[in-house]
């Protein structure tokens, strides 16, 4: 899979691909990250990517044309590479909130996607409307600019990779992943038994994997109905 990160700050993501069980994604080639700082394709002497806002106010906006070089730059390089046309995804505040789903989705997706990362209070809406595709998020509040939640979305894809995680099915026991129906995870232990004068469940030692894990759903489903009673709801958990 092929991921062209728009952003004018490569140097995030650098420790990133490097340290971590998700590196493997990366030295596997099971991700490809190309990286694109639109300032190369912005005119004039400064290459300047931003200006003032147009109706005034705070702050300053990225412009349309530097962007949009560059992303028909990926374009082009990707066709010349074979590739077929992959979305155009922006992090923004008001894109949809990134869930597993989407994860999974953009994970599936063979052409890969193009990461849009702004910076300063936004975008010229007028590139927005032209060339995004799609707009995530990570939630309701506003960061410094698109690389964090870049860096989430791509962690998250990269450990749904193969031979990326210790345990292949490893992911499969994560919260949210329909295999446990799309429920919070349940409580973990581990070594010793006694913490604190805190013990593990008597459960989690007797050797019965089915009284285990009937335990462990148990928990999964408190868990998920004292924390986040809305997935309860979902479609996932209606049919089951």
């Amino acid at each position: 899979m092929r991921l062209d990160v728009v952003t004018l700050f490569e140097e995030l993501f650098k420790p990133f691909v490097s340290l971590g069980v998700n590196r493997r994604a990366f030295e596997l080639g099971h991700i490809d990250l190309q990286f694109w700082n639109p300032r190369d394709y912005a005119q004039g002497t400064y290459k300047r990517v931003d200006d003032r806002p147009f109706g005034g106010g705070p702050g300053m906006v990225m412009m349309a044309e530097p962007l949009a070089l560059c992303v028909q730059a990926i374009q082009d390089h990707r066709h010349s590479l074979g590739h077929s046309l992959a979305p155009v995804i922006l992090f923004s505040p008001v894109g949809e909130r990134l869930a597993h789903a989407a994860v999974q989705e953009l994970s599936n997706a063979t052409e890969g996607a193009i990461l849009i990362c702004g910076r300063y209070e936004g975008l010229d809406q007028r590139f927005i409307d032209q060339f995004v595709t799609r707009q995530l998020s990570l939630g309701d509040f506003v960061l410094s600019g698109g690389e964090v939640a870049c860096l989430a979305l791509i962690d998250a894809m990269a450990r749904l990779q193969p031979d990326v995680l210790n345990d292949s099915l490893s992911h499969e026991m994560d919260s949210f992943n329909p295999k446990l129906g799309g429920l919070l995870d349940c409580p973990h232990y581990t070594r010793p038994e006694i913490w604190r004068e805190q013990t593990v469940p008597g459960v989690l030692l007797s050797g019965h994997h089915q009284d285990i894990e009937k335990w462990r759903q148990q928990k999964r489903l408190e868990l998920t109905q004292a924390l986040r009673p809305d997935l309860l709801k979902t479609p996932s958990q209606s049919s089951n």
